[in-house]
């Protein structure tokens, strides 16, 4: 899903609304050409000269995305994302490419660190909600005409929660290497199976 972010050059006199899909910036060429206070050919050609040269490849650098347009329609446009953006405007005007990846720059970092913090907030909520069953159903267990299935259950539950803390971890990408002690020496193969045969 795209988000709209808005950028405004330093005296007003320019705003653009810029793309935010898929942890980068998008813009059009007739976007570029407006930032760049250039013309779209311009912007045609050295974006043909950088694929040419090898500097970027137009499928990493290039998206067909819905842009809505002045009439209220939905458009699928050519966009191109940051790399081909400051690519091009340091060959067009390299004062307005700098102020445009600054802005860039710390657009994307705050949209980093509030995805972070929003997938930070979902697990603490999910984990807090799961702790609140599992105090319920222990809470059940403890009636007597309940004790025998409702103590499995609570068994299996607890045995469980970690396990299912640690995937939401991994799915949200959150999930952080372990502190702990090393381990011991595993038996090697060979004297596992004598083991074994022997009878042990």
């Amino acid at each position: 899903m795209s988000e709209l972010q808005i950028y405004q050059n330093e005296d007003g006199s320019l705003q653009l609304n810029v793309q935010l899909q898929h942890e980068t910036l998008w813009l059009s060429q007739a976007q570029m050409a407006q930032l760049f206070a250039t013309k779209r050919p311009a912007i045609t050609k050295h974006l043909a000269n950088i694929f040419k040269s090898g500097e970027l490849q137009q499928h990493a650098v290039c998206s067909i995305l819905e842009h809505t347009a002045a009439d209220g329609k939905t458009y699928n446009t050519q966009f191109y994302n940051l790399d081909a953006i400051i690519s091009v405007g340091y060959r067009v005007n390299s004062v307005n490419a700098t102020r445009f990846r600054q802005w860039a720059t710390a657009t994307l970092k705050q949209h980093l660190i509030k995805g972070y913090s929003l997938n930070e907030q979902r697990l603490n909520q999910n984990a807090a909600e799961l702790e609140k069953a599992l105090q319920l159903v222990k809470r059940a267990a403890a009636l007597p005409y309940n004790s025998e299935f409702g103590a499995g259950l609570v068994d299996i539950l607890t045995s469980y929660t970690q396990t299912f803390l640690w995937l939401q971890q991994y799915d949200e990408g959150l999930l952080q290497q372990p502190k702990g002690e090393p381990g011991g020496q595993l038996t090697p193969l060979a004297d596992a199976r004598c083991y074994y045969l022997v009878g042990g």
